[in-house]
């Protein structure tokens, strides 16, 4: 596979995750149910991977592979250079919810990684003050989930998602529960999130334009069993900001995606 180089570096970037000939087989009461199917990508050092399709089509499949949840059946699935066989420490995982403990505070919300993986207290703390600065977040760090917008909420929950260092972030559909505005300054806030923090992220989604606003590439899956049917760099310049969704290449991107669905079987 020819080597790929992102926008502005000098040098070709590191493989971070890796999948080969994936395939993810479940058992059912009605026989076996193949959700992925000879799935190849490569995700480098510093990108952000969209994959978009239908639901069921086998994305959140992909990502348990990833994170060690759940062995393929077929083919091999890397991290760093190493087979995947188990959860590892260098992944981060931001879900559909943000799953906050709601008897802990913001701050402890973000410390939970450091104490499950048995972090330095220090070093940890100085990382979640860090980071909730990223997010915006630096005064909020002694209230409780309640007390938080879902938004913010979110953005706890991937400051938590980074405290360890992660070398890969993994986003299960992130914005799928919150309403379309606080969801556009969401995908903004993610954007500058992944710029400062240089973080490779597999993101997860069925939103066109959310894929196109964030991503450098995107992968297109088919329905059940998933298999890629379109790889596609973003072109749009970074950073991108809510101008970028009203311009008129944005709008072209986001056409062609829509075509193409129209024109995958079902």
């Amino acid at each position: 596979m020819p080597e790929e180089t992102r926008p502005g570096a000098t040098a070709p970037a590191k493989a971070v995750f890796r999948a080969q000939d994936l395939e993810v087989t479940y058992r059912s009461s009605r026989g076996p149910v193949k959700a992925l199917d000879r799935f190849t990508t490569t995700l480098r050092e510093g990108e952000f991977l969209s994959v978009l399709g239908p639901s069921g089509c086998g994305k959140s499949t992909l990502l348990k592979v990833a994170s060690g949840l759940l062995m393929p059946s077929a083919g091999v699935a890397e991290l760093d250079g190493q087979r995947i066989r188990g959860p590892r420490k260098d992944v981060g995982i931001v879900f559909q919810q943000a799953t906050l403990l709601p008897w802990q505070t913001v701050l402890d919300n973000v410390m939970l990684p450091v104490r499950t993986l048995g972090m330095d207290r220090q070093q940890g703390l100085r990382r979640a003050r860090e980071l909730l600065a990223v997010m915006g977040l630096d005064k909020f760090e002694g209230h409780y989930p309640h007390e938080l917008s879902g938004g913010m909420q979110q953005r706890v929950g991937i400051a938590r998602g980074l405290i360890h260092d992660p070398s890969l972030l993994l986003m299960d559909e992130p914005f799928a529960a919150l309403d379309a505005m606080t969801r556009e300054n969401m995908m903004v806030e993610l954007q500058r999130i992944w710029l400062e923090a240089r973080k490779s992220v597999l993101f997860i989604t069925h939103s066109i334009p959310e894929a196109v606003f964030l991503s450098s590439r995107i992968i297109v899956l088919s329905p059940r069993p998933g298999r890629i049917v379109k790889e596609m760099d973003i072109d749009l310049p970074l950073p991108r900001t809510q101008e970028t969704l009203a311009s008129p290449r944005f709008g072209e991107l986001c056409a062609g995606l829509r075509a193409l669905f129209s024109a995958i079987p079902h």
